[in-house]
């Protein structure tokens, strides 16, 4: 229940201007929230370059690199790289999948 206080002087004004301004902070909290709740890099991969480990990658397999990201697997920093391999003969080409220690 909601209860709304009257005043001869501000009538019922005071209560919007007080629901106008809690209204504001609420949605100031709401704009903030992704910032706070936005993951970060563990320091473990905040040094990791799987760029040049995919690069290295897919000039060793013969393709393109298309994406390189860190992760953490049983407590080791890998980078998983996806590469695009020409398809031969007019073949498609082919995505290939690596996991390779970030060193």
């Amino acid at each position: 229940m909601l209860f709304i206080s009257y005043s001869a002087s501000m009538g019922y004004i005071g209560y919007m201007f007080w629901h106008r301004a809690h209204k504001l902070g609420f949605l100031a909290a709401l704009a903030l929230l992704p910032v706070l709740l936005w993951p970060t890099a563990s320091p473990a991969q905040a040094g990791v370059d799987c760029y040049s480990v995919g690069s290295r990658v897919a000039s060793q397999n013969g393709g393109t690199l298309v994406q390189a990201t860190a992760e953490t697997q049983g407590g080791q920093t890998v980078c998983r790289v996806v590469v695009v391999i020409p398809g031969g003969n007019g073949e498609r080409p082919k995505r290939a999948e690596f996991v390779v220690p970030a060193n």
